[in-house]
Parts: structure tokens; sequence; C-alpha cells
């Protein structure tokens, strides 16, 4: 599950994808613990919110569980875990 997720994630590590106010509406959306979709939904529509999210993720500003199953509609996504 691991590789799967990190590949997805990698193809969101540039910096053309990232849009700073998304992302502070998702830091917001995220500051607790809720499932993915819900978050996006909250700051705008999925196709020009996720990507900024999966960056989010790639670069561990936000925190999800890449163990555990490919990233879905319902993975945990949160604040980042503390390095």
């Amino acid at each position: 599950m691991v590789t799967a997720n990190l590949r997805w994630l990698s193809g969101y590590r540039h910096p053309r994808v990232y849009r700073p106010a998304v992302a502070a509406a998702l830091q917001a959306a995220f500051d607790s613990a809720r499932p993915l979709m819900a978050g996006v939904r909250s700051v705008g529509e999925a196709i020009m919110v996720l990507p900024v999210l999966f960056h989010l993720l790639w670069h561990g500003q936000l925190g999800v569980d890449l163990c555990g199953a490919v990233l879905a509609e319902d993975s945990i996504v949160g604040p980042a875990l503390s390095r």
C-alpha cells in the first residue's frame, strides 16, 4: 500500500500544483482529522482542491496513514505528524 500511495502522491510534488489560498483553506479544514473528501468538499471543487491536498500530503504538511489502504474518499486526513 505504501508504495502505491507514494507513487500516487509523487505526481503532485511539483510546485506548479500548489495554490497558497487553497492550501491555507485545506490546512484549516483538516485542523482536526476527518475523511479526505469531506475536507475537500468543504474547501471547494474537488478538481481544483485535490491536487493541492495531494501536494500537501507529499510534503508532509498534512498527515494520512499511507500503510493501511490505498488513499480513498474515506481516508482520514489531519494535521501533519511531528517529526
